[in-house]
C-alpha cells in the first residue's frame, strides 16, 4: 500500500480523471481508502516532488525515485494547487 496526498495539482495521462487537484490523496491500488484516488501506475518512475508521502509503502517508492534526496512538499501554496 502506498498514499500520497498532492501537494501541487497534477496531470495523470492514464486516469480517467486527468487533472487531480492538490490535497487529494492517491493511492497505488492496494488496500486504498475510501475518497482515495485509485493510480495503478504510481511507482517510483512516476513520482513528483509534489506528492507527500503518507505511509511506509509510500516511504519506499520516494526513496527509490529520482527525488529520494529532496524534502517533500507539506504544505499547498496557492500558485500549485490551481486546478483547470
Amino acid at each position: 500500500m502506498a498514499r500520497f496526498k498532492l501537494t501541487e495539482a497534477q496531470v495523470f495521462p492514464t486516469q480517467p480523471y486527468h487533472r487531480i487537484k492538490a490535497g487529494t490523496i492517491i493511492c497505488d491500488g492496494t488496500a486504498c481508502l475510501v475518497g482515495d484516488v485509485i493510480w495503478t501506475g504510481l511507482n517510483a518512475s512516476t513520482y513528483n516532488q509534489g506528492m507527500s508521502p503518507l505511509d511506509a509503502g509510500a516511504d519506499v517508492i520516494k526513496a527509490a525515485s529520482p527525488y529520494a534526496s529532496i524534502a517533500p512538499q507539506n504544505q499547498i501554496s496557492g500558485a500549485n494547487s490551481i486546478d483547470a
